[in-house]
């Protein structure tokens, strides 16, 4: 029921609708901290592991802008915004004026103290929260990451690596990639990022050929690779699937398809490193797993390798010194970054394949820090998730996912920002909460309002809450947001220049290369969308996600499960062409 799907702090909120109108309850939570602690799992009793450690840490917002934010959803005329608005610059999100910058690891020399050192580390961070807080306004700042224990392993990973894999969600790749980290990486610590745009197979091909263009000019530097764990069911798929065991079948068959995402890595690192590390075991590896995993069932891990994966408490990476010596001993070591939400556990999946041999160094001790060694020659480092202050919309970071959905206070507005960006009612095809029965019926011709969709969601779900059975709207707004968020409605940033230039990039000779890593041919890429799409298939399918109201957030996977034999299902890409924005 509605109330139960949102946190044990919900509470009934009726609002009314105006004259003929029933009154419908809005189950949102309410909090009383400057901080609000994300996703709290239970713990195990031992003391031995805390899986809270590195859950997020967000600032918290005062009643009265989330109350200003529902006002608004329930009374603003939703207007469909010009493409034009779709286009995002780098600096509008990271303005260099507002040192939007990240903290760093403060000094420190061996004969310190580990509590000395901690201490240190603790002062420093909040001198950071204190400039980042008087350059920029309150209400002016995205979320982001207040958690030190999160930050502390990102420097643990960025002094251990000789190269950085920075994975961000091809959709929104502006908000996920901050400047500041790039210049630090590359400037400061001399070492290389590769840009990962992770879901291709969620934009059209020529969406994805700019970015990766906008992405290069703007960083040189960069090496920018794409990605996706699921080719051969892109954005523009036109199949209806029946269920959801029907998809993982598909999957199932399609992931390591020929190591087309993995072996884009394994490339640029073999030009980064120019012959200082040999990789041929691991292009060999890369072949090995893409011809095992094509064949269905337990017996594909009979051509896979081992990987082993090693534990590492965090105690003993404290005091560990960043190493000046790049490739140590012929390794090549690959530190793994990306915001909550980006696919980064599918990219390490994809990586690592699928047998891991789990080890621990430090037994009875926290295991916190996972290696992953591929090969005898490249290991993979693995960091949590987390959130670079920016100044992008709050609620556009929502649809990113980078904020967990069900412990949103407000998520009308998100929806709102959804619909005017999106084609959201021949989608969904709503029946206005106004209408009458005995009036003709054009959705398409009627106001709406971010409330009234939401409303409306429930109404056709059958999401009502317990106590009064009214329209649960606040678990509407969360299925809406999860649908956006999976890739079910899809919504897309453009960089600038891309509504001018938009003929240009569907003509770019590269095109080919994009549309074959999505798993998609010529006659498919060209095929007009002449086809009036049913929405059975995004309600069956949302049916399957919408039932497990906790399980959205961040998708990054602590640990790859050892001698897993299924896959994680990945639901990105099940809509069809005029479903996306």
């Amino acid at each position: 029921d509605g109330e139960n799907g949102s946190s044990h702090s919900s509470r009934n909120a009726s609002v009314e609708r105006g004259p003929g109108r029933d009154r419908q309850s809005d189950t949102s939570d309410s909090e009383t901290t400057d901080i609000r602690r994300i996703n709290h799992q239970p713990g195990t009793g031992d003391g031995r592991y805390d899986p809270n450690k590195f859950r997020l840490h967000f600032e918290k917002e005062s009643k009265e802008e989330v109350e200003r934010r529902k006002k608004i959803a329930r009374e603003k005329i939703l207007k469909q915004v010009a493409e034009k608005e779709l286009e995002i610059d780098m600096n509008q999100i990271y303005p260099e004026e507002k040192g939007l910058n990240f903290p760093r690891r403060p000094s420190w020399h061996y004969n310190m103290q580990r509590e000395e050192l901690l201490r240190k580390e603790e002062k420093s961070f909040l001198e950071y929260l204190q400039a980042l807080h008087s350059k920029n306004p309150p209400g002016t700042l995205s979320h982001f990451e207040h958690n030190l224990e999160t930050w502390r392993q990102l420097w643990r990973v960025m002094e251990m690596s000789d190269v950085i894999l920075l994975i961000v969600d091809i959709r929104y790749p502006v908000l996920q990639f901050p400047p500041a980290l790039y210049h630090y990486i590359t400037g400061e610590l001399k070492k290389y990022i590769i840009l990962v745009l992770n879901k291709v197979d969620l934009c059209p091909s020529p969406l994805v050929l700019a970015w990766k263009h906008y992405m290069t000019k703007q960083f040189p530097h960069l090496h920018c690779v794409c990605f996706t764990s699921h080719p051969g069911q892109p954005y523009t798929t036109r199949e209806s699937l029946s269920s959801i065991s029907a998809l993982k079948k598909r999957i199932r068959k399609k992931v390591g398809w020929n190591g087309g995402g993995p072996i884009h890595i394994m490339r640029a690192c073999q030009e980064i490193t120019a012959g200082r590390v040999d990789l041929s075991s691991w292009e060999k590896k890369i072949k090995r797993d893409a011809v095992a995993m094509r064949t269905e069932g337990d017996q594909a891990d009979d051509g896979v390798e081992s990987v082993l994966m090693e534990h590492n408490s965090d105690i003993g990476m404290e005091m560990n010194s960043p190493t000046q010596e790049l490739y140590k001993d012929g390794v090549l070591t690959l530190g793994c970054i990306g915001f909550p939400n980006v696919g980064k556990s599918s990219v390490l999946n994809s990586l690592v394949g699928r047998k891991v041999v789990s080890v621990s160094r430090t037994p009875g001790h926290t295991k916190y820090f996972q290696t992953y060694y591929l090969t005898p020659t490249v290991k993979l480092c693995d960091c949590p998730g987390l959130v670079f202050p920016s100044q992008v919309d709050k609620q556009l970071q929502i649809l990113a996912g980078i904020y967990p959905v069900s412990q949103l206070q407000e998520p009308y507005s998100s929806v709102g920002y959804l619909c005017e960006r999106t084609n959201f009612l021949p989608v969904l095809k709503l029946t206005h909460p106004d209408h009458s029965p005995e009036t003709p019926h054009d959705s398409s011709t009627q106001d709406w309002t971010a409330w009234d969709v939401c409303e409306a969601w429930a109404e056709k779900r059958g999401y009502k809450t317990a106590k009064a059975a009214r329209n649960d709207v606040y678990r509407a707004a969360n299925s809406l947001l999860r649908l956006a968020i999976d890739g079910r409605i899809c919504l897309c940033l453009q960089p600038p220049g891309y509504t001018e230039s938009k003929d240009e990039w569907e003509s770019h000779p590269d095109l080919a290369e994009i549309s074959a890593l999505q798993g998609r041919t010529d006659e498919e890429r060209e095929r007009e969308d002449d086809e009036d799409e049913s929405s059975s298939e995004l309600e069956e399918d949302d049916r399957d996600a919408d039932d497990d109201e906790d399980a959205d957030g961040d998708d990054e996977d602590d640990t790859v499960k050892a001698d897993r034999k299924g896959l994680t299902l990945n639901m990105f890409s099940v809509l069809g062409e005029n479903e996306c924005a």
